[in-house]
């Protein structure tokens, strides 16, 4: 499986695009925005760059591609007027995987800018947005270049399947993650995939940020690495039921597996101490329900709607993926089951989201 060409979300401005369901990243987004406001405030007023470089990994595709930027630029702006002090220009960066939908970010740019010189006027500098395409399990910008990283919800995409999983005899028969009833090698083949991506992770920013720079993650956690509580793994269940009455090849299944590892606390931890290139200024956990986030945006929708809406969105992240190795045909009718049984499945097992967020300091 080409990682790089199929993993991304949904393109364009369709109904079932990223771009029109990316409403739970958004809800997460405001959460950490906190955390984010404060590392952005300690870096610019310990420095005071003329130019303010910045990148977002993982930016994927719509509305939540350009709000980090924005956020970054209100706060600064607004503590650079009550200090009378003149804000800097943003220099700011848009990566992803090549795969991604970068002509639509594009289209937005001219909206975007014309909104900021509505909103801000002559009180900010110019604000200059740019795409780098390519991996971040690799390097992306010069030496010393970057005084900010931002990412959110893109590290628990590793950069492939480990090795073990796809070689050889199915070793996850099964499953298309990490499940309950995944053997102990499958566990231990993708933690050690995801300290060495996690690894280059850190040395690559270390590379490209100066010193002093601060670099926020944002990322789905697990209780223990096993955890089977995942929407990814309810996914499976789906596509089991399909191999059961004969519309996917069992083999096809067992073949399959998402390069998706959501790790535990102490495992990131663990990466970041023996990487050596960052302290931790902060590192916070939070759990949510599969639907929380649509409760928050309208406390009235009844099941049959949160439903709806969690497939979806589910749907705008997994499709590329999932039709590349079982085809478009199947989408409609696997996101359908997936509709009609996502909530009853996680009232009786208590799904949650974790979310790690860790702000970190490149040490000098």
């Amino acid at each position: 499986m080409e990682i790089e060409r199929v993993l991304h979300m949904n393109g364009g401005l369709a109904k079932q695009s990223y771009a029109c369901n990316s409403s739970h990243p958004k809800t997460v987004i405001s959460m950490v925005k906190p955390i984010l406001e404060e590392s952005v405030l300690e870096l610019y007023f310990s420095m005071l760059p003329d130019c303010l470089r910045i990148a977002d990994l993982g930016c994927s595709v719509g509305p939540n591609t350009l709000l980090v930027v924005s956020e970054i630029i209100d706060v600064i702006e607004a503590s650079c007027q009550r200090l009378n002090h003149s804000p800097p220009s943003i220099h700011a960066f848009l990566n992803d995987l090549p795969g991604n939908d970068f002509n639509t970010i594009f289209g937005f740019l001219p909206s975007f800018y014309k909104n900021l010189e509505k909103e801000k006027g002559d009180k900010f500098k110019q604000c200059f947005i740019a795409g780098a395409p390519g991996s971040f399990y690799g390097r992306l910008f010069p030496n010393s270049f970057l005084h900010l990283f931002h990412s959110s919800y893109a590290l628990m995409w590793i950069s492939k399947v480990p090795t073990e999983c796809e070689t050889g005899e199915a070793l996850n028969k099964g499953n298309i993650c990490i499940a309950k009833t995944s053997p102990p090698p499958v566990t231990k083949a993708y933690l050690e995939q995801f300290k060495r991506d996690f690894t280059v992770f850190l040395k690559c920013r270390a590379e490209e940020m100066i010193h002093g720079g601060h670099m926020v993650i944002t990322t789905m956690g697990s209780i223990k690495s096993d955890d089977p509580l995942t929407m990814w793994e309810f996914v499976g269940l789906k596509l089991n039921d399909m191999v059961s009455e004969g519309l996917i090849e069992e083999a096809k299944l067992d073949s399959f597996n998402l390069p998706y590892y959501a790790a535990t606390a102490e495992e990131v931890r663990e990466v970041i101490e023996a990487e050596g290139s960052f302290s931790t200024k902060k590192f916070e956990a939070f759990n949510l329900d599969w639907d929380s986030y649509i409760k928050k945006v309208d406390s009235s929708l009844g099941k049959q709607e949160r439903a709806a809406i969690i497939a979806t969105d589910i749907r705008a992240v997994g499709e590329p993926i999932l039709a590349s190795k079982f085809g478009e045909s199947i989408m409609d009718d696997l996101f359908q089951r997936f509709k009609d049984d996502v909530l009853d499945y996680m009232e009786a097992h208590g799904c949650q989201y974790i979310n790690l967020v860790i702000s970190l300091t490149k040490k000098d």
